[in-house]
């Protein structure tokens, strides 16, 4: 699983990829500072299921603060994206070709309006971040769409006079954007079977549906802290009522993680409070202070977090024993695995090995200790022990 972090320069992506992944990245305040893109490992917050059994999980990767375990996820920040991206513009085709193997993507934009078109500082609330959104979906529909049109007069005619079906070819056209068959047949279900008549307005609307299911999106209304940003955040999201749009100050919530990390302060990421633990100069506490009267809770977990268990549907699962949750090393609960909502034990089994698959007998609800099949669909924060023939 993959998440992309998008916008146009300026803006703070690469601040919120590092609040989130404490990576070592540029951070400029001018355009373009990214153009290789950052790749690195942000943390979904769940419950550490080990405190019910009165013990603390030991994870392989990823980590446990008090009450809760986070778990890996691996996160992309490329270049900032301008107006005309689709057709080379800035860093355009680069941006575009980088986001391929994305499963969503959050948006960042600036909601106190201090960065143009082109990610150039100006006076806040100067500039409309309404204008950010919709010309990032603009140029993500051009992008699906030129795709979809390479080839399309050949590919449309052969279907129609060799009698096929389009939702094969169609979507292994669109497979590097990880369209699938199914996401195809949703989407054309209402068009003419025919598809040499499909205008060009029906291909644009094609290109933005199958972009839509794709690449889900989140938005994150970045630098809420800047007076007057909240009017903007209003408006926005009355504008667009059909996304998840979450207020976050990036600087804020980089600033608690490196305090943290310097054992300044306790904090746990997506909490609403920090407690002060170290000595702090005066500037530290200066820049602490302002945080706990502006920007609590930061938003930045709370956006990682929608981005996995709400647009892609994930849950939390754990392999373990119904007698023991330890290994052989005496780790307790060291994996966990984001598996899609709806999958099966059996299709759990397969992820963990290719033989436990293949040799699946039955498995057991460790919390519960009832016998489960191969049908037993999965839950968020279940804990499986799978039982194998030979």
């Amino acid at each position: 699983m993959l998440i992309g972090i998008v916008g146009k320069p300026n803006v703070g992506k690469s601040t919120f990829f590092k609040s989130m992944t404490l990576a070592e990245v540029e951070i400029a305040n001018y355009p373009f500072a990214t153009i290789n893109p950052n790749t690195g490992a942000g943390h979904v917050k769940i419950k550490d299921v080990a405190k019910d059994f009165g013990k603390s999980a030991n994870p392989r990767e990823g980590f446990v603060l008090e009450e809760y375990r986070f778990v890996p996820v691996e996160l992309l920040d490329v270049a900032g994206l301008v107006p005309g991206a689709s057709e080379g513009k800035g860093l355009g085709n680069k941006f575009l070709d980088d986001l391929n193997q994305a499963n969503a993507l959050i948006h960042v934009i600036d909601i106190s309006g201090s960065t143009n078109e082109r990610g150039e500082p100006v006076e806040p609330l100067s500039y409309d971040p309404v204008n950010d959104i919709e010309f990032l979906e603009h140029e993500l529909d051009m992008w699906f769409l030129g795709i979809l049109k390479k080839g399309w007069e050949k590919l449309s005619r052969t279907i129609k006079y060799e009698g096929k079906e389009i939702f094969v070819p169609l979507a292994k056209q669109l497979s590097g954007l990880r369209v699938t068959e199914n996401m195809v047949r949703a989407c054309v279900r209402e068009l003419d079977s025919d598809p040499t008549k499909w205008s060009s307005d029906v291909l644009m609307s094609l290109a933005s549906s199958l972009r839509k299911m794709a690449k889900p999106m989140i938005i994150a209304a970045n630098k809420v802290d800047v007076p007057g940003a909240k009017e903007n955040l209003k408006r926005v999201r009355e504008k667009f009522p059909n996304y998840e749009i979450i207020e976050c100050s990036a600087e804020s919530e980089l600033a608690l993680k490196e305090a943290a990390k310097h054992e300044l302060i306790s904090y746990i990421p997506g909490s609403d409070s920090f407690e002060i633990i170290g000595d702090l100069n005066d500037k530290q506490e200066a820049a602490l202070n302002f945080i706990r009267e502006n920007s609590l809770s930061t938003g930045v977990q709370e956006i990682l977090d929608y981005a996995v268990f709400e647009l892609l549907n994930r849950i939390a699962v754990h392999p373990g024993g119904a007698n023991k949750l330890e290994d052989s090393d005496g780790n307790v609960l060291p994996d966990c695995f984001l598996m899609k909502d709806g999958s099966t034990a059996l299709e759990f089994a397969f992820r963990l090995h290719t033989d436990f698959g293949k040799n699946f007998v039955r498995a057991i609800d460790v919390k519960t200790k009832k016998v489960i099949g191969k049908e037993y669909l999965l839950k968020h924060l279940d804990i499986i022990e799978l039982i194998l023939g030979k």
